[in-house]
């Protein structure tokens, strides 16, 4: 009975969830982006229906989602390098596993010291 294959550096390992997280991290940004454009151009129709959609932004669920975005492009911003060194690198795919713990470390690292702050503005702690 043949055996199924080990995998490559990007099929079934590290380096195909992260290549897909880098993916819908990228989609999740660009679709903020095109929606921060969109309400921004609302203040050269109308400053007063600028500031209402700016208003409806101001509740716990959009802090979340704030911190959701922060998160994308914390981990967009730092896999993004890795890539980069796998892709250019001649030793980056003998490292890319280390490399990718190392992209998950600074995430952590990097959303522990922003979320405390900002989760304490969005549920009206300083």
């Amino acid at each position: 009975m043949p055996t199924a294959p080990a995998g490559t550096l990007y099929r079934g390992r590290e380096g195909m969830w992260s290549w897909v997280a880098h993916r819908v991290t990228g989609v999740l940004i660009f679709f903020f982006l095109l929606v921060h454009v969109l309400d921004t151009a609302l203040v050269r129709v109308s400053p007063e229906a600028y500031n209402a959609v700016i208003g409806t932004y101001k509740n716990p669920i959009m802090g979340l989602g704030e911190a959701g975005l922060v998160a994308a492009i914390v981990f967009h911003a730092f896999n993004g390098v890795r890539i980069m060194l796998v892709d250019f690198w001649v030793k980056g795919p003998k490292y890319q596993r280390v490399m990718l713990y190392v992209v998950l470390g600074l995430f952590v690292v990097t959303m522990a010291g922003f979320l405390p702050r900002h989760l304490g503005h969005v549920f009206g702690g300083a």
